[in-house]
């Protein structure tokens, strides 16, 4: 019997995949010397969306997001999205 997860779950899943994949490879960048093996592993991508300001006098909501991606993150995206079909 197949369970059908929720869309939170899904990205919940690789959204942390993604966390740990990019902490990983900040460790490895750390302990692997200087050159082209450190500057591939902290080569890194980001996107998001710029701070947004909202000034309503009385109160003031600043918003904005953005994500920073290495190659290690992705491998982790992918290690945890075929852990999750694994796991299902």
């Amino acid at each position: 019997m197949r369970r059908k997860h929720s869309i939170a779950w899904l990205v919940l899943v690789i959204f942390m995949g993604a966390i740990m994949g990019s902490a990983l490879g900040k460790i490895i960048a750390l302990i692997v010397p200087e050159g082209v093996v450190q500057e591939f592993f902290l080569r890194s991508i980001s996107f998001g969306f710029t701070p947004v300001t909202f000034d309503l006098s009385l109160l003031e909501f600043t918003f904005g997001l953005s994500f920073q991606l290495n190659v290690i993150g992705v491998l982790g995206i992918l290690l945890a999205a075929y852990i999750l079909r694994w796991y299902t």
